[in-house]
């Protein structure tokens, strides 16, 4: 089946490339271990990836461009219909691997804040043409604003890293990324990333961090509490900023921040404000359902057999070579199937735990978000 031209629109958008696969991608096996929950997979540069809310804008853009609507009426069903297939597509587990680990909170806050826009624009100019001129110059402007955004949360916040300090992170963000590569520009200062299983998200962080020539060292997610008392702050990324001030992100972001308040270290949240969700999450059962399908995927391995197997970890062998047994992976932990796997996503940390956060539109206090969230909405 033929991918609609919003969905063609989001590829396009996302990975840059303008022909579209012609087939589906494989399900994912029970091997998989994609995680929805980092805001980007580490690409080769820090800014190279478009954010997933201005990808959906874009694709918004270019719904107005194809409408045949002669009215504000028909073009908003237009746009309510797009939306939903985006956020469809991205909670899709077989879509995963392009979005790079991200979820749909930031898309569906994008999404949101944009058809506002419009509702705005129309009550501000009833003629249609009129309006769909002004829509799609703002727009278009909007998303250009909103591309730079990194670069604007860069500029404040390498101020709060000092020479010598030591910076803990968690998993991947393009955001926290950027920032820490603009600061190693002027500071010296080492990175403490943590594994970010189960996708070796923190792994490929590192990594990216070392090519721009910062000292990073990767740790255990289980090991946070331990190299906390040895860092001077703590800066995350974010999947969505709630309305209290709190934030949606990697699991393990919330253990992360009850430790460093413990140890009275500063935690910081750098996101761009399209990641300003009108959500009220009370507890870790309030958050919306993420990545449907991958939760149920988790592989446990004991990578202590890669040195005494000689790297076979990851190869199929066949039990003693008996063609009937079946096929197994060296390390690989084989759980009864009465076992039940739960692979949590994302959790949810609340406002008290954020010193904070780090956004285009300037330093904010956690309470300040909901008075952001009114102008943005107004």
């Amino acid at each position: 089946m033929e991918e609609s031209l919003v969905i063609q629109d989001l590829r396009r958008h996302l990975i840059g490339t303008p022909q579209l696969p012609t087939q589906q991608p494989e399900q994912p096996s029970s091997s998989s271990s994609s995680s929805p929950c980092d805001d980007d997979i580490a690409p080769t540069t820090s800014n190279d990836q478009v954010a997933l809310p201005v990808a959906a804008i874009k694709s918004l853009l270019g719904v107005i461009q194809r409408t045949k609507s002669e009215t504000m009426m028909g073009l908003e069903m237009e746009l309510k219909k797009a939306s939903e297939e985006m956020l469809s597509f991205a909670n899709d587990p077989l879509n995963s691997h392009m979005l790079g680990g991200r979820s749909h909170i930031a898309l569906a806050s994008g999404c949101e804040l944009f058809l506002k826009y419009i509702t705005r624009c129309f009550l501000e100019l009833p003629d249609f043409n009129e309006c769909m001129a002004q829509i799609l110059s703002r727009g278009q402007r909007f998303s250009d604003i909103s591309l730079a955004a990194r670069d604007r949360i860069a500029a404040t916040g390498k101020a709060f890293i000092q020479p010598g300090a030591r910076v803990l992170t968690h998993g991947w963000s393009s955001v926290v990324s950027s920032l820490l590569i603009q600061a190693a520009e002027d500071t010296h200062f080492e990175v403490i990333v943590l594994e970010g299983r189960p996708d070796a998200s923190g792994a490929k962080a590192a990594k990216n961090f070392a090519r721009a020539g910062i000292p990073a060292t990767v740790v255990l997610d289980s090991a946070m509490a331990y190299v906390m008392e040895r860092v001077d702050l703590v800066i995350v990324g974010a999947e969505g900023v709630v309305e209290n001030g709190g934030i949606i992100n990697k699991v393990g972001t919330y253990a992360m921040a009850i430790a460093a308040k413990e140890l009275g270290k500063p935690f910081y949240v750098a996101a761009e404000s399209f990641k300003f969700a009108r959500l009220y999450p009370l507890n870790q059962s309030d958050l919306p359902v993420l990545g449907k399908g991958v939760a149920e995927h988790l592989n446990f391995v004991d990578t202590a057999c890669w040195l005494s197997t000689g790297g076979m970890v990851g190869s199929r062998q066949k039990n003693g070579g008996d063609e009937k047994d079946e096929e197994h992976v060296p390390g690989l932990v084989s759980l009864p199937e009465d076992v039940k796997v739960e692979n949590v996503l994302c959790d949810y940390t609340p406002a008290k735990y954020i010193t904070l956060l780090l956004t285009d539109l300037g330093v904010l206090t956690p309470s300040a978000v909901s008075d952001e969230l009114i102008r943005l909405y107004q």
